[in-house]
């Protein structure tokens, strides 16, 4: 079990960065306190996939931050990422377990409690939980209510990160509940400045 500091997650997504380059934007949110970066690209080739990985990961290893490929397997092991995330429509959780080893970081995400004792099972670190509001990064996601999020705690003893609309509105409803981390898209990097949105979200979090 690999348990890191996931209290402020970063989920990429180039389509809505206000910086003008993909690693100003990563380094920036680094900067004002991201903890942990998950690199997603669902519009690119493997190539540009590729190259943008190795380009991260000199970021977030310079700064002792993990990097986890969201759902492409050969990506991951091809850059040898730290980690790992699968949604319930990607690679079994158990077949990414087996392929990436047991010294890397799986992450799957859950809507349901059923959902996360499966994926603590087949070898989950930690489990994103949500859609917990309606967003505009996933317009077709569930959203996941707050008694299922108490019964997915009750449910696994492995770390929760809450995505969807995670923002300074809407995070501190969940600073009471027993949650690790907090997965933010837009809230970060489409800001105006990214590390000052960094630095708001993640001092909130702090002084809960």
């Amino acid at each position: 079990m690999i348990f890191l500091d996931y209290s402020l997650y970063l989920c990429t997504d180039k389509e809505l960065m206000s910086s003008a380059t993909l690693e100003e934007s990563v380094t920036d949110a680094i900067l004002g306190g991201v903890t942990c970066v998950q690199l997603r690209e669902k519009n690119c080739s493997s190539l540009q996939f590729y190259n943008e990985a190795k380009t991260i990961q000199e970021i977030t290893q310079a700064h002792h931050v993990p990097l986890i490929i969201n759902d492409r397997l050969d990506i991951a092991l091809a850059v040898n990422a730290d980690g790992l995330h699968v949604g319930q429509d990607d690679l079994p959780a158990h077949k990414a377990r087996e392929l990436l080893g047991p010294n890397k970081i799986l992450g799957v995400s859950v809507r349901t409690s059923k959902e996360a004792i499966a994926a603590e099972k087949a070898g989950a670190d930690y489990l994103g939980v949500g859609a917990m509001f309606s967003t505009s990064t996933k317009t077709d996601a569930q959203i996941v209510s707050k008694e299922e999020l108490q019964r997915i705690r009750e449910s696994v003893n492995i770390p929760l990160i809450l995505i969807g609309g995670m923002n300074k509105q809407t995070i501190p409803e969940f600073l009471n509940y027993d949650i690790q981390g907090f997965a933010v898209v837009s809230a970060i990097i489409s800001a105006p400045n990214v590390k000052l949105a960094a630095q708001e979200l993640k001092s909130l979090i702090d002084h809960k």
